[in-house]
């Protein structure tokens, strides 16, 4: 009895059709998570950098060098991914044929900045995370260029 109504209602109340040139309503996607990722990513390479090895049999020096270097490599690591997996729904979900066409380095700027987010959970490398975060400032610039909009590329 009401899955009879249930399918007369919907006969005559049709729900109107949607469309959306991406997977999720516009707004809902920004190359900012991937900056600020990307930041840590620079951040944590520049403090491995600078961590110095402990000269003596000093247990405790040990234990803070130690926990200091997992710590950042931690973060180093899931900041990386993090940016990569938001560049790929960038590259996946947001930025259609008609992008390439009017940014035709478009597909090579996402493979590589892909690229350099592996190379930077693979070692500690300062100017790869540098260049890194140099090529998600060209996807938020293209990014907004699309949008039609001006939003200015900052860093904290």
């Amino acid at each position: 009895m009401i899955d009879k109504l249930i399918r007369e209602f919907r006969q005559n109340n049709p729900a109107p059709q949607a469309e959306a040139h991406c997977d999720g309503p516009c707004g809902v996607y920004d190359p900012a998570s991937a900056r600020i990722a990307a930041e840590a990513v620079l951040s944590m390479s520049k403090k491995l950098s600078a961590l110095t090895v402990p000269d003596s049999n000093d247990a405790h020096a040990w234990a803070h060098y130690l926990n200091h270097f997992a710590r950042y490599v931690a973060i180093k690591e899931q900041q990386a991914h993090l940016a990569k997996e938001e560049v790929l729904v960038l590259w996946t979900d947001f930025f259609k044929p008609e992008h390439l066409v009017a940014h035709p380095d478009l597909h090579t700027l996402i493979w590589e900045t892909t690229k350099l987010a592996s190379s930077a959970k693979q070692g500690v490398n300062v100017a790869a995370a540098e260049q890194f975060l140099a090529n998600i400032q060209k996807i938020h610039d293209i990014f907004w260029a699309i949008k039609g909009r001006k939003i200015e590329w900052y860093t904290t």
